[in-house]
This record gives structure tokens, C-alpha cells and sequence, in this order.
């Protein structure tokens, strides 16, 4: 077990949300200490907050999808990242309802089209408060099927059916999904690890956040380090999913690697960034002081980064 410096401390000071990663991926605490403290989630601080926003049907803001971001989807989404114990039978409920109404599948049913996002955090939900029947199999099964040749996914794809190029967010959506499909032991393991494989070399061979034709970033807000990224790719996202992926350290992601590094501050810290327009049910971490969210993640991915 790690012994704790200052910053760690400090960490250790926040939300049960971030006190329990901390002491998993940081401090390598015995499961027994960390899965207790993960459990406050559920009745202390943010978690707690989210939760009490539920409505009596089930979905949160009244909507499964919209609006952004305090819909069923997102809130889900951000009690997923806070590690809200995967048995809470809220969440298991309000999950379950977006299954028995595919928020990622829109149209008419002569014609429907489908969004691999929103798909990527169906299986992330699906896998973590888990959906136990066939449901999750079959969307394993359309994600895999809708992967394109360079490795990655595109939204576009469902309507353009000659796209060829991966989009960064939708991407890293799908990943993570699949990612949470393989650590909970779920469907088609072998296939969805090479197709793991498959996105990571399409993010190495971008830098993870360049164009691969003139090595320009496309969008600035992917060199930024908001939290939660929304649908949204950024680099610390994508190098916490090569860290919980246990990926090897490419050096093609040395560029992203030395830019999250750059931001950290005097004091050993890591800032917050703006994040993405839209209405919220509070904010947890402002840009006027240092965040606990990104100094957990950015010293998780050096710990990978660096072999320790």
C-alpha cells in the first residue's frame, strides 16, 4: 500500500466519489476499505445530490435522453464516473429504462437511425448497473458490427452510409463502453478486446487528438481538461481509457502525455477547464481552484504512464 504526500491528502479530503479512487488507484488500499467508502456515494455529497433529483417515474429532469445534462442519460453518466456502487437499485430502475427504449435509436421504425454515442453509454450503464438479459448481448453485437475500417466509430455513419472516418467522440464513447462490458465480465470478451485494439491504434496513429493528415487539432477543447466530458473527447479522457485498459504505452501518445503534464500547477495540482454549455443540477468543481476530479485522473495515468 502507497503512503499518502500532500496532494493525495488533499484528495482524500473530497467527495466520497473521488476518496475512493484515490485510495483504489492511488494508494492501492485492500478492496474491503475502498468498496466502504465507494458506498457513501450513494448517501454522501454529489452522489447523494443526483440521486435525490430522481423522479417517482424514474427518469431524472423527466426525460430519458434530453435535456442536456440533466437528463436519465447523463445523470446516469456521471453517477457511472463517480462510481456509484453498481447494485444501487435507483440506478439499476432508471437503467433499465433506457434499454426498454434505446435512447440510441431515433426515426421511424420503417427507417430508424441510430447514435454509436449514446449507444457507447448504453453499454457503459448496461454493463456497470447491469441489464441482466440478452439486451446487452445484441448491443454488443451492433456496436461491433457498426465499427469502421480505420478502427473507430462515427455518429455520422447512420446517416452517410459511405463515412469512412472515425469521429474522436464517438470513438471514445464506444470504447468506454466496451471497456466496462469487458470488466464486468460481459458478452463476446475475445471480439470486443480486438475491437478494443482495433480504436486504440486509430487514436495512436492521431496522437489521440490530432488529425492524422496535417497534425492540427481539430477542435481546442479536446487539448482541455474539462470534467465530466459530456459526449465529448478530450486528452485526459482518452489517456484515463488507455490506463484503465492497461493498454501499452505507445509513445505516439507522448505529445498528449507532455500537455496534461504542462497544466499542472505550482502547488502539484491539476486546474479545471470550462466545461460544456447547458443547464446542470450543480457544478461540483469550479475553475477558480484547483480539482480534485483532474489531479485523481492525471495522477492515475501517470502512475500507468510510468510503469509504477
Amino acid at each position: 500500500m502507497s503512503s499518502p504526500d500532500e496532494v493525495t491528502n488533499w484528495l482524500l479530503d473530497g467527495d466520497p466519489s473521488v476518496v475512493w479512487q484515490t485510495e483504489r488507484d492511488l494508494l492501492d488500499v485492500p478492496a474491503k476499505t475502498w468498496e466502504s467508502t465507494q458506498a457513501q456515494v450513494a448517501t454522501r455529497g454529489w452522489g447523494a445530490q443526483l440521486l435525490a433529483n430522481r423522479g417517482a417515474d424514474g427518469r431524472w429532469a423527466g426525460g430519458l435522453y434530453s435535456p442536456k445534462w440533466t437528463s436519465t442519460t447523463y445523470t446516469l453518466i456521471q453517477l457511472w464516473r463517480m462510481g456509484l456502487p453498481r447494485d444501487n437499485a435507483h440506478a439499476v430502475a432508471s437503467t433499465g429504462l433506457l434499454v426498454d427504449k434505446p435512447v440510441w435509436v431515433f426515426g421511424s421504425s420503417a427507417k430508424p437511425n441510430r447514435d454509436e454515442c449514446v449507444a457507447g453509454f448504453g453499454l457503459a450503464l448496461s454493463s456497470w448497473f447491469t441489464v441482466a438479459d440478452d439486451r446487452r448481448e445484441r448491443l454488443v453485437g451492433e456496436i461491433l458490427e457498426r465499427q469502421l475500417a480505420d478502427g473507430g466509430w462515427n455518429c455520422r455513419a447512420r446517416l452517410d452510409q459511405e463515412q469512412k472516418h472515425s469521429s474522436f467522440h464517438a470513438t471514445i464513447n464506444v470504447l468506454e463502453g466496451l471497456r466496462e462490458s469487458c470488466m464486468t465480465d460481459g458478452p463476446q470478451r475475445g471480439a470486443v478486446e480486438v475491437a478494443e485494439s482495433q480504436a486504440r491504434e486509430f487514436f495512436c496513429a492521431h496522437h489521440l487528438y490530432q488529425s492524422h493528415r496535417t497534425g492540427k487539432v481539430p477542435d481546442e477543447r479536446m487539448a482541455r481538461l474539462p470534467f465530466p466530458p459530456r459526449w465529448h473527447h478530450d486528452i485526459l479522457r482518452g489517456l484515463d481509457y488507455f490506463r484503465a485498459a492497461s493498454s501499452d504505452r505507445d509513445p505516439r501518445l507522448e505529445d498528449a502525455i507532455s500537455l496534461v503534464q504542462g497544466y499542472q500547477r505550482k502547488d502539484g495540482r491539476w486546474p479545471m477547464h470550462a466545461g460544456y454549455s447547458g443547464k446542470v443540477w450543480f457544478t461540483m468543481e469550479s475553475g477558480r481552484n484547483p480539482s480534485r476530479w483532474n489531479t485523481l485522473r492525471t495522477r492515475r495515468v501517470m502512475r500507468w504512464w510510468d510503469g509504477d
